[in-house]
């Protein structure tokens, strides 16, 4: 029987999901951001499948091996997974232009702001791209879900510092943390507010 397509909620790793800690491996050094366990029981509970999408340069550069990644996606699962939480999937891109390893070093289509890692998730998990989101704190992570056709949230957080806008890098919303993201999905969800609006030529007020 052919499965219908589900919606998701991609998210970045490092500071969305979790504290940026720049290129770490150890999972003794991971720290979740603020409400996040909280905001990902919310959007389960809502249906939504979970799934992390990362850019890993640090194993094109040389810094860490695909290996050491595994461990973290595995922490990370595990940990999840005691808050009831099932992570759907771990995407990952492992190559820079500018690595040093062979054959790491590479212009790829999976490497944000391209849209290759969520491209991959929605056809390995019968995701319809159109209901789902991805939620980043630069604007590649908004580039490469508005490539996707997904609706995308920007979490200000001070880690986009250059501000590149462009039409394909302007999020349909900006808040503050994981958990008001959680907040605009499940408002618009109730139909609390549109999902139809004039394109802005600014960004959009952040919700808290």
């Amino acid at each position: 029987m052919q499965t219908l397509p589900q919606k998701a909620v991609f998210l970045d790793k490092d500071g969305t999901l979790i504290e940026n800690v720049p290129y770490n491996v150890d999972p003794a050094l991971i720290q979740w951001c603020e409400g996040a366990i909280e905001a990902l029981q919310r959007l389960h509970e809502a249906g939504y499948k979970l799934f992390i999408i990362t850019n890993q340069s640090g194993i094109a550069r040389g810094y860490f091996e695909e290996t050491a990644l595994a461990i973290v996606q595995q922490h990370l699962t595990g940990e999840l997974a005691r808050f009831g939480i099932p992570l759907a999937g771990f995407y990952y891109c492992p190559h820079h232009p500018d690595g040093t390893i062979a054959p790491y070093t590479i212009n790829c289509s999976c490497r944000k702001p391209e849209p290759g890692l969520l491209l991959q998730a929605a056809a390995d998990h019968q995701i319809d791209l159109s209901t789902s989101w991805f939620i980043g704190d630069i604007l590649h992570d908004v580039a490469a879900g508005r490539a996707a056709g997904c609706r995308t949230i920007l979490i200000d957080n001070g880690n986009e510092t250059e501000w590149q806008l462009s039409p394909q890098r302007l999020p349909h919303h900006l808040v503050s943390d994981l958990g008001a993201a959680a907040r605009v999905i499940l408002a618009i969800d109730r139909s609390d507010f549109s999902l139809s609006f004039p394109f802005p030529s600014t960004l959009p007020p952040i919700c808290r």
